[in-house]
């Protein structure tokens, strides 16, 4: 593979064994804390599973909203109260795997919390439920969320069952545990190819004027564009053609990427949609940090610089108005509050997968004295400007902190970027500081 990087990934043959350990010691609490409670929790949009809810003898989407926005929005969390149901997230199970199994790869590095081989055990089978619970009657692997929304526009089902309709998110994330996750069953890889099958035949993976585009979820409206979306779906295709080799699969990632490419603002930044008015959303962060993101694997990947100047006006951006100096994540590019856990999972992994190791480490020491709860092992969802909302949410809160560590370790280790599979493959460098 054509290991040609826009960003030159800086390594020192020196790695401060003793610095991971504090953070793999966090990344083993983590972990089991949602062990603890089988991977499952509250997820960010719950509020149309409260039991109070289905209770109610009518079904009107403007009461429906005020519940599910109330439960969202309240500053103490009322998901108690209203007796919402804590699901496993397809998403987050994927974070998980990926997770678990990084930390049995890097055992013989660090001290930690029991055998390695419980974590490689939990990523089995954590990849495992993400085959058992894809979507089923489409074209192919996809992943849904767990928990009903209710937009104003409608709802896709009964507001008390668990939905089954793919998006392009939850699939990406499902498709990399697959192919992460093929020592357990080499069944998976083939299973993750069909999600192209997906995105091309439900997801409409259409030509456009400035390369292709696909639909976020299939009642997306085709009048828009999610654009993080759109990179982490061309994200899972790259993903596929490094796996398969496949040049239908890279032209059609690539033809995705031209377009989310062209709607970069000379500020540096992506909007959240296209067109801009479609979205209350701005250039906020972890959804910049996930088209960053793709564009680098997609270079650690194809090499070719394509997206060369994409990528370096990005993270400049990035780095400098969606990060305060300490590391602390800036909500948007105009608003600091509030500062969310899930963008610091985000920075960490954008950080290091483009060789900024300290920028990533600042992010991690910001939301250890921020938003963690070392007695519990869990870190908090938000902080606000006057107060922070303690609520941990599985999937936002827990996940992706674990993944962010896990990477952040296992590519330091490795002297490269992991990108969710690990360091079985990569070079190791062992000397300690």
């Amino acid at each position: 593979m054509n290991q040609h990087s826009p960003i030159q990934y800086h390594h020192e043959t020196a790695v401060d064994i003793d610095r991971l350990q504090q953070y793999v010691d966090v990344l083993d609490d983590v972990l089991e804390y949602a062990r603890d409670r089988d991977y499952s929790g509250w997820d960010y949009g719950d509020g149309m599973s409260s039991r109070v809810l289905h209770t109610i003898p009518f079904d009107n989407k403007w009461f429906n909203l005020a519940v599910q926005e109330f439960i969202k929005r309240s500053p103490v969390n009322v998901r108690p109260l209203f007796r919402v149901e804590q699901r496993r997230n397809f998403k987050g199970i994927a974070l998980f795997a990926m997770a678990n199994r990084t930390r049995a790869q890097i055992a013989p590095w660090f001290d930690g919390a029991g055998d390695p081989e419980r974590y490689r055990s939990d990523a089995a089978s954590l990849t495992e439920w993400l085959v058992d619970h894809q979507v089923t009657g489409y074209s192919g692997f996809g992943g849904s969320h767990r928990h009903r929304i209710q937009h104003p526009s409608g709802r896709s089902g009964p507001r008390e069952t668990v939905p089954n309709q793919p998006n392009l998110v939850s699939t990406s994330y499902g498709v990399k545990a697959l192919l992460a996750g093929a020592e357990f069953d080499s069944r998976y890889p083939g299973i993750a190819k069909s999600a192209v099958d997906l995105a091309v035949e439900d997801l409409d993976y259409r030509p456009t004027d400035d390369g292709a585009v696909m639909d976020y979820y299939l009642t997306h409206p085709k009048d828009s564009y999610t654009l993080n979306a759109l990179a982490i779906g061309a994200r899972y295709f790259i993903e596929l053609y490094d796996h398969f080799g496949d040049e239908e699969v890279r032209e059609r990632a690539e033809s995705v990427f031209d377009f989310v490419a062209s709607k970069q603002t000379e500020r540096g930044g992506w909007y959240y949609r296209e067109p801009p008015t479609s979205s209350h959303l701005s250039m906020d962060n972890h959804h910049n940090g996930f088209i960053i993101e793709s564009l680098l694997r997609y270079e650690h990947i194809v090499g070719s610089g394509r997206y060369d100047d994409e990528i370096a006006r990005g993270l400049d951006f990035y780095a400098r108005e969606l990060f305060d100096e300490d590391g602390a994540p800036n909500f948007d590019e105009e608003n600091a509050y509030p500062r969310d856990i899930h963008a610091t999972a985000q920075g960490i992994l954008v950080f290091t997968y483009a060789g900024q190791h300290e920028l990533a480490a600042r992010a991690i020491d910001w939301a250890l004295e921020n938003m963690y709860v070392p007695e519990e092992g869990r870190f908090y969802f938000r902080k606000h400007r006057f107060y922070t909302k303690r609520t941990t949410l599985m999937r936002w809160c827990q996940a992706w902190m674990a993944y962010a560590l896990s990477e952040f370790v296992a590519s330091t280790i490795a002297g490269e970027p992991s990108h969710g599979y690990g360091i079985d493959t990569l070079r190791a460098a062992t000397e300690t500081a």
